[in-house]
């Protein structure tokens, strides 16, 4: 079943000294303020558009990893990915960096690496991001 999703933000004033708050609409989750300020120094309790973007990433490569593992017969116990997004004002955003650390019973190393790729390859946010760098170092935790 294909599905939409949306979101919506509000902003006011200039680029840097204005501010905005985004909406997560489908889930009724919450509002969010953003600045650019919060975008290109320290966070200071708000978001920016890479960080949800960074939550995108690691949730859909969680579930695209968790995919391939039971298509070749196996059963996570745990998937724990982090995804970093890099951002250069005057270029954008530059990449994003996943970090894997998975306990899984009886896969072998080999498996556990060519899965990884296999899911970050697959996974619709990294197809969506096609046009950035995106790495990832993978752990299988014992």
């Amino acid at each position: 079943m294909a599905t939409t999703r949306n979101a919506h933000t509000v902003w006011t004033g200039s680029l840097a000294e204005g501010s905005g708050n985004t909406t997560l609409d489908s889930s009724g989750l919450g509002t969010f303020d953003v600045t650019w300020k919060a975008r290109t120094e320290a966070a200071g309790g708000k978001t920016s558009p890479e960080e949800l973007i960074a939550a995108a990433h690691s949730a859909c490569f969680s579930m695209a990893f968790s995919h391939e593992l039971s298509q070749a017969g196996f059963t996570p116990e745990e998937v724990n990915t982090k995804s970093e997004v890099g951002f250069q004002p005057g270029t954008g955003i530059t990449g994003s960096h996943l970090t894997l650390n998975a306990r899984i019973p009886g896969i072998s190393e080999e498996d556990f690496q060519r899965i990884a790729e296999a899911a970050k390859k697959g996974c619709p946010v990294s197809q969506a991001l096609a046009g950035i760098e995106i790495t990832l170092d993978a752990t299988l935790q014992s």
